[in-house]
Parts: C-alpha cells; sequence; structure tokens
C-alpha cells in the first residue's frame, strides 16, 4: 500500500481558498519589473485593484519568501504585513466593505528561482543564444506565478485584465502576453515594453520571453473574423519561420473546427521561441521544437502520426481552448487541462489526415500509461495528480467518443464545453455535468474511475450452459456501470450497457471467445469464463 502523502502549512496556504482570499475578486494588475540579466535580480511592483467580496481587514496575496517584499502601499501610505512561507497578509488601517472597488500597490526584489529544467520546473530560465545574447524566459505552471512576481497565486481567481511593462537591456526585448501598447526608453541602458492584457488571463501564463528576436506577424480568417498572428523568433532562425506558418494555420484550422473560436482574438496569437521545449502562456506559446516535427523528432504514439506536425505548436495551442479559455479552481483538476489538450493531438490529426489515423494515434499513447495513480490529485494543496492525465485522459476522452458514437454531437459537445465555459474557471463536476446533459448519457461512474482511481475496470464475461452471454463490471466504483460495443464474429458491433451485476445479454454463443470486445477504443480489462 501506497504511503499517504503529507503535506506542509506552504502547500495549504498556497492551495486553500482561506476568508482571507475568498474575501477579494482581482480585477486588474500592473505588473511592472525590470529584468537586470548579468546580476540575475528583479525588482518592480505589482498593482492589485479589486473588488471586495465581504467586509474585511486583512488579505492574502502570495509571493515566494526568497524575494523580498520592500512595500505595500495603499493611497500614499504604508501598510503593515507578516510574511509566513510564500504567504503575505496585509493589514488595512479599516475595513474594506463589501462592494468597495480599492487597490494596492506591492513593492518588491529579488534573485527569483533560476529553473533548472524548465518547464518542468520553475522560475528563471537564464540561458544564452549562439552568439552569445541573453535568452531568458519564465516557465511557472504547478509552482506558481508568485515564485517571480506578486498576485493572488490560485487558480479560480483570473484577473480580468492586466498592463505587462517590463524593463530590459536594449540589445534585446521582451515579448510577453496580449498585444504590445507602447515601447519607452527608459535610460542608455535599458528600454520598457508595456503589453496589454484585455481577456481573463491566470497567473501561471503570465510570462518574459527575452532575446534578440526578430517578428514577423501575418493575419488568420478564423470564425470570429481576421486573428493576428505574431512570431517573435531568434535573429538566428529567421529563415526557419515557414515550419512555423505552416503549423499554426493547421493548428488553428483543426481547433477552430473541433472547438469553436480562437478564445483570445482580442488579444492575437503569438509563437514565441524559447531555450526551453514550451508552455501554453496565452496568447504568447511558448515553443522550443527546434523547428521539427513530433516531439524533438519523436512520436510517442509509434504510430508515424505524430511525425506529420510539430507537437509544441499543436499542444501548446491547444491549451489556449483547454487551460486557458477553460481553467481549472484547484490544481487538482488539472486533467481538464492536460486530457483535453492531449486529445486534442489526435483531433488535429483527425481533421487532416482523417478518423482512422487520429484513432491509432489514441491507442498508440496506451503505451506512455503507467496507471500509477489517480489523474485527480488532493484538492486544496496545489497538488496535481499523475502524469498519466496526458495519454490516460486523450484515451478515456476518445472512449467518451465510442460510446456517444455521433461524431457531430461530439464535435457540438466540444464546441459547446468552450462557449458554456468561456473565459471561466470550472471544476470536475462542471464538466461532467455538462458532458451528461448534452450526451443523454450519464458517465459520472466512468469519470469517476477513469479519474479518481488508477485502475482499469475489468469488463467480465461468462457463457451460461444454455449458450446464454451475461457480462458485468468489476471496478473500485461502487455501482460502476459504462456501455460497451460487442460483436460475435464477424457481425457489427452493438453497444450493450453494462453494470456491476451481471445483467444477460441478447446473445448466443458456442464458446465465449466468439464475442468481440472493442478493445481498440475501450481502455478495459476483459476477463472471460
Amino acid at each position: 500500500m501506497k504511503a499517504k502523502e503529507i503535506f506542509s502549512k506552504a502547500d495549504s496556504l498556497r492551495g486553500t481558498l482561506s476568508p482571507l482570499r475568498t474575501c477579494y475578486d482581482i480585477q486588474y494588475y500592473h505588473l511592472d519589473v525590470r529584468v537586470d540579466i548579468e546580476n540575475r535580480f528583479i525588482s518592480g511592483s505589482n498593482l492589485f485593484k479589486f473588488s471586495a467580496l465581504r467586509d474585511f481587514e486583512q488579505l492574502q496575496f502570495d509571493l515566494f519568501e526568497n524575494l523580498s517584499v520592500d512595500k505595500i502601499e495603499y493611497r500614499g501610505k504604508p501598510l503593515s504585513f507578516k510574511r509566513a512561507y510564500n504567504a503575505v497578509f496585509v493589514d488595512f488601517p479599516y475595513p474594506i466593505l463589501k462592494g468597495k472597488i480599492d487597490s494596492f500597490t506591492v513593492y518588491y526584489s529579488g534573485h527569483p528561482v533560476a529553473a533548472t529544467r524548465a518547464p518542468w520546473d520553475g522560475g528563471f530560465d537564464w540561458k544564452t543564444d549562439s552568439k552569445g545574447k541573453p535568452w531568458v524566459a519564465t516557465a511557472c505552471q504547478g509552482l506558481g506565478a508568485s515564485v517571480w512576481w506578486p498576485n493572488k497565486d490560485h487558480q479560480s481567481d483570473e484577473v480580468d485584465s492586466m498592463l505587462i511593462s517590463v524593463s530590459v537591456p536594449s540589445s534585446v526585448m521582451n515579448v510577453s502576453n496580449g498585444r504590445l501598447v507602447k515601447t519607452e526608453k527608459i535610460d542608455k541602458n535599458y528600454t520598457k515594453y508595456h503589453w496589454k492584457v484585455t481577456n481573463p488571463i491566470n497567473n501561471y501564463n503570465v510570462a518574459l520571453n527575452i532575446g534578440d528576436y526578430v517578428h514577423t506577424s501575418e493575419m488568420y480568417h478564423g470564425e470570429k473574423g481576421p486573428l493576428s498572428i505574431d512570431y517573435y523568433i531568434l535573429r538566428e532562425n529567421s529563415k526557419k519561420i515557414p515550419h512555423l506558418r505552416k503549423n499554426a494555420k493547421e493548428t488553428l484550422d483543426a481547433f477552430e473546427h473541433w472547438f469553436g473560436p480562437y478564445p483570445f482574438y482580442e488579444d492575437g496569437y503569438k509563437l514565441v521561441e524559447t531555450a526551453h521545449l514550451g508552455m501554453e502562456h496565452q496568447s504568447a506559446v511558448a515553443y522550443g521544437n527546434k523547428y521539427q516535427n513530433g516531439y524533438l523528432g519523436r512520436d510517442a504514439s509509434g504510430t508515424g502520426w505524430g511525425l506529420k506536425w510539430d507537437f509544441i505548436v499543436v499542444h501548446e495551442s491547444g491549451h489556449e481552448w483547454f487551460g486557458n479559455n477553460i481553467t481549472s479552481n484547484d490544481l487538482a483538476d488539472m486533467w481538464i487541462h492536460e486530457s483535453f489538450t492531449n486529445y486534442s493531438e489526435a483531433l488535429f490529426i483527425d481533421y487532416h489526415y482523417g478518423k482512422e489515423a487520429s484513432l491509432a494515434y489514441v491507442h498508440g499513447n496506451r503505451q506512455g500509461i503507467l496507471n500509477d495513480a489517480p489523474l485527480q490529485g488532493p484538492y486544496h494543496v496545489n497538488k496535481e495528480g499523475s502524469g498519466d492525465m496526458y495519454p490516460k485522459g486523450g484515451v478515456l476522452l476518445n472512449m467518451i467518443r465510442r460510446i456517444i458514437d455521433d461524431d457531430e454531437k461530439w464535435r457540438s459537445i466540444l464546441r459547446g464545453l468552450n462557449k458554456e465555459f468561456y473565459h471561466k474557471t470550472v471544476d470536475y463536476q462542471d464538466i461532467v455535468n455538462y458532458l451528461n446533459r448534452n450526451s443523454v448519457t450519464n458517465f459520472d461512474k466512468v469519470f469517476q474511475q477513469y479519474i479518481q482511481y488508477k485502475s482499469l475496470p475489468i469488463l467480465e464475461l461468462r457463457k451460461l450452459k444454455d449458450g446464454k452471454v451475461q457480462a458485468r463490471w468489476i471496478a473500485e466504483t461502487e455501482d460502476f456501470e459504462m456501455p460497451v460495443h460487442l460483436s460475435l464474429n464477424e457481425q457489427g458491433s452493438k453497444r450493450y450497457n453494462i453494470h456491476s451485476t451481471f445483467t444477460t445479454l441478447p446473445l448466443e454463443v458456442n464458446d465465449i471467445q466468439e464475442i468481440n470486445v472493442d478493445t481498440f477504443n475501450y481502455y478495459i480489462g476483459v476477463l472471460r469464463q
């Protein structure tokens, strides 16, 4: 038996929505930061504009303890505060009343955590390009945006809009989320870039990308009209832009078809070259796949279909719909981001190469599944579930498609998800309830077994003396039930509703082996008796 994981006070402070966090709704940030690349030092401020959801005199925001809070200013005067781990508790001089719109500014500085293997760990990725020029990026999913800037670091509260102002040495430039609205010469050595984000954005998506970039742009004519596409790539790679253009257009074509309009037309779509492999930074997707197809030239499915397109462009852009448009309230439900986005790869293949190729790709991805832990993590401690949320999550969604067995309905469900939860945060039950309602099928038990338990359900088939067949599911989920497609020899398959108690099926056989179970699309175990 696996030992129970122990969580710390710091985990709870980060992952729990305490009254000191739920008392206010963040509406706007102005992050203004100067990056001293030579000394790996940052300094600056962040303006918090918020709405009071109840009367309060104290609130919590977050900043890693290795960074200094130099001052917190409210109406021109300093506020008192105290720190515990990576949380900061701010005291106001008098009650902030429910419904009030107010603001304060945090001034901070220090040496941020340096990422050693971005994007899998977090912090600043301090690199140089082949010419020796600075090439710097941030990546902080999971670890948290408070690793480098002060914010209310919980996925449930996305800021409505923000301004990102970044001062960098004038020999390079900074690219962040949204649209560049102003470039400002600060002094003889530094230039400040102001990027405006007009759509809601989660904290870990806020990004800095600093380098000797060349910029090119084009217009994509999508479902909502013209969408600007911008490419920021290293000067040394300027001739490789056709690879990105092709993959970006093919990705938008496929995903607007399956998921609906790109969710951030107002902020545009960008691909920004980074030294790390990639991240789904909203409207500024980080790209580091070295201008090749596959995942650094590999295809995890082993089918060859994954070598026909650039994995990072497709996967990270898929997160614009699942992860950025639809965001999980708690890191425990990060499977919502990664399962749907893993599955988006298969739908990209479906759009461009056909359904048979798509199904083969999903089936091939099974070889990466470990079944080591549930896809859903524990709530309120900033902990995600198993890495199986990628391949197993994609396999699960493909199985849901097979159960529904109506591709137009399935497409309308996926598009409807992005419309129903447009720019919203959700949890496990929101997604399951939506699928149940719109498929007219109850998937409660299916999701419980595949998301909240690690093992597969086993379909038990047994032949009775008179040749009739009975079937049941063996699973950890109580009263588990799930339809499955079965066939006899070469006959066409039919969908049968199977429960946790034996059900007699309208089938007769001489040998139980005559029954074919669609294990190509259903990720299950089979026991025949």
